[in-house]
């Protein structure tokens, strides 16, 4: 069997969690029922989506019954929709000026509960990327959040399996659409800390890189207010670096450019071709159910028509391993960036006799700090630990070297044979002096929660 170095390496001195999905259900659901592109992002925990004292009542039907849930139009003189002159099978908003002929109904469904509404109340009904216990608010102020902070099973086990190891420097999720690089914070007024932000910006513009077509972006500024987000919770609550990543997007339907979200706002009376043309053209037409008469039980007659739900939100099978190896590319370079630390040097001094300076340097070789900025503010893990020991020893006193040119030793207080390092920033390194009496066997060990552990022995 033939491996690659480098992954090989990683895999021997990191540590990898891996979470195949953490809304298994939904999965489950989505594959194996009719379903649109936009379902099921939702768990199915049963929820009373309309309030009405029922649950999960008033979801879709394949009225069809060709196993996909499409769209339902209606011809209506007063509609504000019609089919675009270049292709009919594509719907476009009629100008201001002008009258159209469908009015747009909605998905393939029914009124099932009598309340004037269709599919308002399907399985489950929040949103697991609104449920983390940092900044989060009710449902009130944003639907999807359930009833508490990890009140669901699905982010609760995520929580108390990170909770449990404290280890993890680093933290990669996968959404569903869109071609990004998310950062946080999800809130105008929670900025991540100054030290940790070129780090962020590294990471995610080297993304940009390996995965072309996609945008790093910050989650509040270049989209939407999150509260009670996945990576607020990772990074502001736990100190952890954390990415997701918005998996494909339509600019690699024939590798054009996706117009600014505002350019793409004055093309609204515009049709969207390249779905469609993607579909005919490399895709053979497989994904897009022609529009066709249906009878209706409440609407009476009705055409039914619209992508298949494995479309315009993922890649086709023939792009899907690039969308695979590229994301995890980035990944894994992601996971090179966690701290790695090392002794790198000892170096004994004599003073006189048996007395000695032993000058350590501890070195972090990878770029994110053994403890971010994050972290160390607010104390959520502990900080490194620089420990020597030796049976025909004394460890008399010991200091952070501050200058290593001139020799100036800034000392410890109390246990100089245990030293704690709050943190020891990305490629760089820390000095420790530690001034012994005493001959023999010596072992000098640094622990870092989320660096590693590494030991030197030496003889004096």
């Amino acid at each position: 069997m033939e491996t690659t170095k480098k992954i090989t390496e990683l895999v021997d001195d990191r540590v990898f969690y891996i979470i195949p999905t953490i809304n298994p259900d939904g999965r489950d659901w989505f594959i194996h029922y009719p379903n649109t592109p936009n379902s099921s992002r939702s768990g199915k925990k049963p929820v009373d989506d309309d309030m009405d004292g029922l649950i999960d009542e008033d979801g879709y039907e394949d009225l069809d019954g060709d196993g996909n849930i499409c769209q339902i139009r209606i011809k209506d003189p007063n509609g504000r929709w019609k089919p675009s002159s270049e292709d009919p099978r594509v719907m476009v908003r009629c100008k201001p000026d002008e009258k159209g002929t469908y009015t747009l109904l909605g998905l393939e469904g029914i009124d099932n509960d009598g309340d004037g509404r269709i599919n308002e109340d399907g399985p489950g009904g929040y949103d697991l990327n609104r449920n983390w216990p940092f900044n989060w608010q009710p449902e009130y102020i944003q639907r999807g959040a359930h009833e508490y902070p990890f009140s669901l099973p699905e982010t609760r086990a995520v929580g108390e399996f990170v909770l449990k190891h404290e280890n993890i420097a680093a933290f990669q999720s996968y959404h569903n659409f869109g071609g990004m690089i998310l950062q946080g914070p999800g809130q105008k007024d929670t900025p991540y800390a100054f030290q940790d932000a070129g780090i962020f910006e590294y990471i995610g513009k080297k993304g940009e890189e390996i995965i072309p077509g996609y945008r790093f972006v910050t989650v509040y500024k270049d989209m939407y207010t999150v509260w009670g987000g996945e990576l607020d919770w990772f990074y502001l609550g736990r100190g952890v670096l954390g990415f997701s990543n918005e998996l494909f997007t339509s600019e690699n339907y024939f590798r054009k450019k996706t117009p600014p979200y505002q350019e793409r706002r004055t093309r609204m009376f515009e049709p969207d071709k390249e779905p469609y043309d993607f579909n005919d053209l490399l895709l053979f037409g497989d994904t897009f159910v022609d529009w066709k008469p249906f009878k209706h039980p409440q609407f009476g007659e009705v055409e039914i028509g619209g992508f298949k739900k494995n479309f315009t939100r993922m890649p086709p099978s023939f792009l899907l391993e690039e969308e695979c190896h590229r994301n995890a590319a980035f990944t894994l370079f992601y996971a090179d960036c966690t701290p790695q630390v090392k002794i790198q040097n000892v170096e004994v001094k004599k003073i006189d006799g048996d007395l000695h300076n032993i000058w350590v340097t501890l070195e972090n070789q990878r770029m994110i700090p053994t403890r971010t900025a994050q972290d160390v503010q607010n104390k959520i893990s502990r900080a490194d630990q620089v420990k020597i020991y030796g049976k025909d020893i004394k460890v008399l006193s010991a200091g952070f070297v501050v200058d290593k040119y001139t020799g100036v030793v800034t000392p410890v207080e109390k246990h100089p044979e245990y030293i704690e390092i709050t943190s020891i920033p990305g490629m760089s390194t820390r000095i420790i002096q530690f001034t012994i009496k005493g001959k023999g066997n010596i072992k000098i060990t640094i622990d870092s929660v989320k660096g590693g552990i590494d030991q030197a022995e030496i003889k004096i």
